[in-house]
C-alpha cells in the first residue's frame, strides 16, 4: 500500500485515496470532499483495480492482520497491564458479617448548602454483592448495585437536599461470600430502613466514627451476623390500630375537664377508623389511612381561619402508622401549624394537639 493507492474502508462504506501514513498502523484516507481519514491500516484495502471480490477483501484483512502481528513482536511484555490482585487481608473476628450505609456530608462546615455521599462500609472477611434502592410509595428503584471487597467502604453516590424526599425509605440487600477458599455460608441480608430527613438538617446527625475522618451518619445494616431490625409492616396489625381494637392504644375512658361552652377548649376529633366509618367491608388498610387523613386535611381548613385555636386528633400508638402521616402533613404542607403531643391525662399516649397559625 503506498500513496495514490485507491482504497476502500472494511468495517463500514465508503473510501478514498492514500494520502500518507502516520506511524506504522494509521493510513490517511482522502475522501471525494478532500477530508483525511485516518484509519488503521488493517481496516482499508487497497482496490486500485476495482476487485470489490469477497476472497479479496479477506486476503487482504489476513494480511493486514499478519501485519499487525509483526509489529507486535516489537512489544516489551514489561508494558503489560499488571492483572494481578493479591488475596484480600482477613483481620482477627472479622468472620461475622458487619455492614453499614453511611451518609457523609461533603462540607461539614456548610451544613445549610452541602451535598452528601453515600457509602456502604463492609467491616467484615466476607466479600459482599449488594443492591441498594429507594421507595416510594409501593414502586422500589434500584440506585445502585456492585460488589464490595472484605474491610473496606465503597462510594455509592453523590446526592443534594433537593433529593432528601426521595431517601426516607432505603433498603440494602447483601449475598455475602468469599473467594479462593471455603467459608460459613451466611444468609443473605434484605434491610429496610427509614431515613429522617429531617436529620440531614441537624449537625449532632453526624458523628465521629471508625471508617471516616469526618463525622458520618451511619446506619447499620447487619452487625456481628445480627441484622438490623427491617421495616417490616404488619398490615393485620396496622388495620387493627387504624379501628382501634388494640386497648392498649385507645385513649384513657375519662373525658376532658372542659366546660362545652369554653371558647378556649380544643376541639377533639378521633381518628379511629371504627369512630369515622360505619364498616370497612372491603377496603385495604391504605385506603382506611387515606380516608383518615382526608377527614385531617379537612378538619385542619375548617378551621383554618380560627387562630390560636387548638385541635386534637386522637390517633392511637401501636405502630405509629397513622401518626407518622399525621406529623408528614404538618412539616410539609401545614409548615406554619404548631403540634405536640397532646395531654397524656386527659387523651391518653395516642394523641396530637395542632395549634392553628
Amino acid at each position: 500500500m503506498k500513496i495514490g493507492d485507491k482504497v476502500r474502508f472494511l468495517s463500514e462504506t465508503g473510501g478514498g485515496r492514500v494520502a500518507g501514513f502516520q506511524g506504522n498502523n494509521i493510513v490517511l484516507v482522502e475522501d471525494e470532499d478532500g477530508f483525511q481519514v485516518p484509519t488503521p491500516i488493517k481496516e482499508v484495502v487497497v482496490i486500485d483495480n476495482d476487485d470489490y471480490s469477497t476472497a479479496r477483501m479477506v486476503a487482504e484483512k489476513q494480511k493486514n492482520a499478519n501485519l499487525q502481528a509483526d509489529d507486535d513482536t516489537d512489544y516489551d511484555p514489561a508494558d503489560r497491564p499488571i492483572t494481578f490482585k493479591a488475596p484480600a487481608e482477613e483481620r482477627k473476628g472479622g468472620d461475622k458479617l458487619s455492614a453499614y450505609l453511611a451518609y457523609v456530608p461533603m462540607s461539614p462546615k456548610e451544613m445549610t448548602t452541602t451535598r452528601f455521599e453515600t457509602y456502604i462500609v463492609n467491616d467484615s472477611n466476607y466479600y459482599m454483592h449488594f443492591a441498594y434502592m429507594t421507595a416510594e410509595g409501593n414502586n422500589w428503584t434500584l440506585r445502585a448495585t456492585g460488589e464490595i471487597d472484605p474491610n473496606t467502604k465503597l462510594y455509592i453516590e453523590e446526592f443534594g437536599r433537593e433529593d432528601l424526599n426521595s431517601l426516607n425509605r432505603v433498603a440494602m440487600q447483601l449475598i455475602a461470600y468469599k473467594r479462593s477458599k471455603t467459608f460459613l455460608i451466611k444468609p443473605a441480608v434484605d434491610v429496610q430502613l427509614r431515613v429522617d430527613p429531617v436529620k440531614f438538617y441537624k449537625l449532632h446527625t453526624f458523628q465521629e466514627n471508625d471508617f471516616f475522618e469526618q463525622p458520618a451518619y451511619v446506619l447499620t445494616l447487619v452487625e456481628n451476623d445480627e441484622e438490623a431490625r427491617p421495616l417490616v409492616i404488619d398490615t393485620k396489625r396496622l388495620k387493627q390500630e387504624m379501628m382501634g381494637k388494640i386497648n392498649a392504644d385507645r385513649p384513657k375512658s375519662h373525658a376532658p375537664k372542659h366546660k362545652k361552652d369554653d371558647p378556649d377548649a380544643p376541639v377533639v376529633v378521633d381518628l379511629h377508623a371504627s369512630e369515622l366509618l360505619e364498616t370497612t367491608a372491603g377496603m385495604s388498610a391504605s385506603d382506611i389511612l387515606n380516608y383518615q387523613l382526608d377527614h385531617f386535611r379537612k378538619t385542619l381548613q375548617q378551621y383554618s381561619d380560627k387562630k390560636g385555636k387548638k385541635l386534637v386528633f386522637i390517633h392511637g400508638k401501636g405502630e405509629g402508622i397513622l401518626r407518622q402521616a399525621l406529623v408528614n402533613e404538618l412539616r410539609y404542607r401545614y409548615k406554619t401549624y404548631t403540634y405536640q403531643d397532646a395531654s397524656f391525662q386527659e387523651y391518653g399516649y395516642g394523641a396530637t394537639q395542632v395549634t392553628i397559625k
